[in-house]
Protein backbone atom coordinates (compact mmCIF):
# COMPACT_ATOMS: atom_id res chain seq x y z
CA UNK A 1 0.00 0.00 0.00
CA UNK A 2 1.29 3.52 -0.62
CA UNK A 3 0.33 6.95 -1.81
CA UNK A 4 0.30 6.82 -5.59
CA UNK A 5 -2.09 9.82 -6.44
CA UNK A 6 -0.60 10.76 -9.51
CA UNK A 7 1.11 8.79 -12.37
CA UNK A 8 1.86 9.07 -16.14
CA UNK A 9 0.91 5.99 -18.54
CA UNK A 10 2.00 7.00 -21.81
CA UNK A 11 1.51 10.68 -22.62
CA UNK A 12 -1.12 11.39 -20.09
CA UNK A 13 -1.03 12.02 -16.17
CA UNK A 14 -3.22 9.35 -14.45
CA UNK A 15 -5.36 10.62 -10.84
CA UNK A 16 -5.75 7.66 -8.93
CA UNK A 17 -8.48 8.96 -5.96
CA UNK A 18 -9.49 5.82 -4.71
CA UNK A 19 -9.25 2.09 -4.49
CA UNK A 20 -13.47 1.82 -3.75
CA UNK A 21 -15.64 0.46 -6.96
CA UNK A 22 -19.11 -0.86 -6.75
CA UNK A 23 -18.33 -3.57 -9.24
CA UNK A 24 -15.88 -6.52 -9.41
CA UNK A 25 -15.55 -6.95 -13.08
CA UNK A 26 -13.98 -10.08 -14.22
CA UNK A 27 -11.50 -8.24 -16.94
CA UNK A 28 -10.38 -5.80 -13.96
CA UNK A 29 -6.62 -5.13 -14.36
CA UNK A 30 -6.80 -4.78 -10.59
CA UNK A 31 -7.08 -8.64 -10.95
CA UNK A 32 -3.89 -9.09 -12.52
CA UNK A 33 -1.08 -6.96 -10.63
CA UNK A 34 -0.52 -4.17 -8.38
CA UNK A 35 0.00 -1.61 -11.19
CA UNK A 36 -0.03 -0.81 -15.11
CA UNK A 37 3.26 0.03 -16.86
CA UNK A 38 5.78 1.85 -14.81
CA UNK A 39 2.35 3.33 -12.62
CA UNK A 40 4.17 1.58 -9.24
CA UNK A 41 2.01 0.39 -6.55
CA UNK A 42 -1.92 1.60 -7.35
CA UNK A 43 -3.30 0.14 -4.30
CA UNK A 44 -3.35 3.47 -1.80
CA UNK A 45 -3.06 3.57 1.71
CA UNK A 46 -5.38 6.46 2.13
CA UNK A 47 -7.01 8.16 -0.14
CA UNK A 48 -6.00 11.96 -0.94
CA UNK A 49 -7.03 16.08 -0.86
CA UNK A 50 -7.47 17.67 -3.99
CA UNK A 51 -4.19 19.78 -2.79
CA UNK A 52 -1.81 17.17 -2.85
CA UNK A 53 -3.19 15.57 -5.88
CA UNK A 54 -2.87 19.33 -7.24
CA UNK A 55 0.80 19.20 -5.81
CA UNK A 56 2.13 16.55 -7.93
CA UNK A 57 0.72 17.42 -11.01
CA UNK A 58 3.08 19.96 -10.68
CA UNK A 59 5.86 17.84 -10.17
CA UNK A 60 4.91 16.28 -13.61
CA UNK A 61 6.11 18.07 -16.87
CA UNK A 62 5.26 17.26 -20.77
CA UNK A 63 1.79 15.40 -20.76
CA UNK A 64 -1.27 15.77 -22.92
CA UNK A 65 -4.11 15.21 -20.69
CA UNK A 66 -5.44 14.58 -17.13
CA UNK A 67 -7.25 11.14 -16.92
CA UNK A 68 -9.46 10.21 -13.83
CA UNK A 69 -8.36 6.40 -13.56
CA UNK A 70 -6.51 4.24 -11.15
CA UNK A 71 -7.49 1.69 -8.76
CA UNK A 72 -10.96 2.34 -8.14
CA UNK A 73 -14.14 4.26 -9.16
CA UNK A 74 -13.54 7.89 -9.63
CA UNK A 75 -17.11 8.63 -9.08
CA UNK A 76 -16.64 8.19 -5.31
CA UNK A 77 -14.55 11.27 -5.04
CA UNK A 78 -16.34 13.77 -7.34
CA UNK A 79 -16.16 16.89 -5.31
CA UNK A 80 -12.49 16.49 -5.35
CA UNK A 81 -11.96 15.40 -9.03
CA UNK A 82 -14.02 18.12 -9.27
CA UNK A 83 -11.39 20.33 -7.76
CA UNK A 84 -8.59 19.17 -9.25
CA UNK A 85 -9.96 19.27 -12.83
CA UNK A 86 -10.88 22.67 -11.86
CA UNK A 87 -7.26 23.22 -12.13
CA UNK A 88 -5.72 21.28 -14.93
CA UNK A 89 -8.20 23.23 -17.08
CA UNK A 90 -6.56 26.49 -15.17
CA UNK A 91 -3.27 24.72 -16.58
CA UNK A 92 -5.19 24.75 -20.00
CA UNK A 93 -5.06 20.61 -20.05
CA UNK A 94 -7.90 18.47 -21.20
CA UNK A 95 -9.63 16.02 -18.99
CA UNK A 96 -10.77 12.46 -19.31
CA UNK A 97 -13.02 10.38 -16.98
CA UNK A 98 -12.64 7.04 -17.03
CA UNK A 99 -15.93 5.38 -15.27
CA UNK A 100 -17.97 2.57 -14.89
CA UNK A 101 -21.28 5.35 -15.53
CA UNK A 102 -23.04 4.26 -11.73
CA UNK A 103 -21.97 7.84 -9.92
CA UNK A 104 -25.72 8.70 -9.24
CA UNK A 105 -26.10 5.43 -7.88
CA UNK A 106 -23.29 5.88 -5.55
CA UNK A 107 -23.69 9.33 -4.81
CA UNK A 108 -26.96 9.57 -4.41
CA UNK A 109 -27.15 11.90 -6.64
CA UNK A 110 -27.16 13.28 -10.10
CA UNK A 111 -23.10 14.28 -10.54
CA UNK A 112 -23.99 14.98 -14.72
CA UNK A 113 -23.92 18.54 -13.81
CA UNK A 114 -21.03 18.73 -11.44
CA UNK A 115 -19.41 16.81 -14.31
CA UNK A 116 -20.39 18.70 -16.91
CA UNK A 117 -17.85 21.83 -16.46
CA UNK A 118 -15.07 19.52 -15.21
CA UNK A 119 -15.33 16.83 -17.73
CA UNK A 120 -14.40 17.24 -21.82
CA UNK A 121 -14.33 13.47 -22.28
CA UNK A 122 -16.15 10.79 -20.62
CA UNK A 123 -14.94 7.15 -21.00
CA UNK A 124 -17.89 4.75 -19.79
CA UNK A 125 -17.54 1.14 -19.57
CA UNK A 126 -20.20 -0.33 -21.52
CA UNK A 127 -19.47 -4.23 -21.62
CA UNK A 128 -22.28 -6.13 -22.39
CA UNK A 129 -25.33 -5.22 -24.82
CA UNK A 130 -27.98 -6.77 -22.22
CA UNK A 131 -28.04 -6.66 -18.62
CA UNK A 132 -27.72 -10.34 -18.09
CA UNK A 133 -24.52 -9.61 -19.50
CA UNK A 134 -23.38 -6.94 -17.69
CA UNK A 135 -24.03 -8.59 -14.53
CA UNK A 136 -22.59 -11.75 -15.32
CA UNK A 137 -19.06 -9.67 -15.86
CA UNK A 138 -19.34 -6.76 -13.96
CA UNK A 139 -20.80 -8.41 -10.68
CA UNK A 140 -22.02 -5.05 -9.48
CA UNK A 141 -23.31 -4.24 -6.20
CA UNK A 142 -26.23 -3.13 -7.74
CA UNK A 143 -27.09 -6.08 -9.49
CA UNK A 144 -29.39 -6.13 -12.72
CA UNK A 145 -30.35 -2.12 -11.68
CA UNK A 146 -26.43 -1.52 -13.06
CA UNK A 147 -26.81 -1.73 -16.54
CA UNK A 148 -30.05 0.67 -16.94
CA UNK A 149 -28.23 2.95 -14.66
CA UNK A 150 -25.15 3.18 -16.69
CA UNK A 151 -27.12 3.51 -19.74
CA UNK A 152 -29.15 6.71 -18.36
CA UNK A 153 -25.77 8.19 -17.36
CA UNK A 154 -24.15 8.21 -20.87
CA UNK A 155 -27.04 9.25 -22.06
CA UNK A 156 -27.32 12.30 -19.63
CA UNK A 157 -24.03 13.35 -20.51
CA UNK A 158 -24.48 13.10 -24.00
CA UNK A 159 -28.00 15.32 -23.52
CA UNK A 160 -25.13 17.68 -21.79
CA UNK A 161 -22.94 18.04 -24.69
CA UNK A 162 -20.05 16.49 -22.91
CA UNK A 163 -18.20 14.16 -25.63
CA UNK A 164 -19.26 10.30 -24.67
CA UNK A 165 -17.49 7.14 -25.39
CA UNK A 166 -18.56 3.77 -24.28
CA UNK A 167 -16.49 0.75 -24.30
CA UNK A 168 -16.06 -2.71 -24.71
CA UNK A 169 -13.10 -4.63 -23.85
CA UNK A 170 -12.84 -7.80 -26.64
CA UNK A 171 -13.06 -10.97 -24.46
CA UNK A 172 -14.97 -13.78 -25.38
CA UNK A 173 -18.65 -13.47 -25.15
CA UNK A 174 -19.07 -9.87 -25.64
CA UNK A 175 -21.20 -8.84 -28.91
CA UNK A 176 -19.07 -6.27 -30.23
CA UNK A 177 -21.76 -5.39 -33.53
CA UNK A 178 -25.00 -5.57 -30.49
CA UNK A 179 -23.21 -3.33 -28.16
CA UNK A 180 -21.78 -1.02 -31.32
CA UNK A 181 -25.54 -0.87 -32.21
CA UNK A 182 -26.67 -0.04 -28.56
CA UNK A 183 -23.80 2.92 -28.16
CA UNK A 184 -25.66 4.76 -31.09
CA UNK A 185 -28.61 4.71 -29.34
CA UNK A 186 -27.14 6.64 -26.05
CA UNK A 187 -26.06 9.10 -29.00
CA UNK A 188 -21.80 7.41 -27.78
CA UNK A 189 -18.90 6.65 -29.79
CA UNK A 190 -17.88 2.83 -29.29
CA UNK A 191 -14.31 2.49 -28.75
CA UNK A 192 -13.34 -1.48 -28.36
CA UNK A 193 -10.65 -2.03 -25.89
CA UNK A 194 -8.13 -4.89 -25.71
CA UNK A 195 -7.93 -7.05 -22.70
CA UNK A 196 -4.70 -6.03 -20.70
CA UNK A 197 -3.12 -9.20 -18.97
Amino acid sequence: MNDNFVYRYGDNLYINLTNKCCNNCDFCIRNNGDGIGDSGNLWLSREPEASEVISLIDSFADYDEIVFCGYGEPTYKTEIMVEVAAYAHSKGKKTRLNTNGLGNLINGRDIVPELKTAIDVMSISLNSHTKEGYDAVCHSVFGLDAFDEMLNFTKECVAEGIETVVSVVAVEGVDIEACRVLASGTGAKLKVREYIA
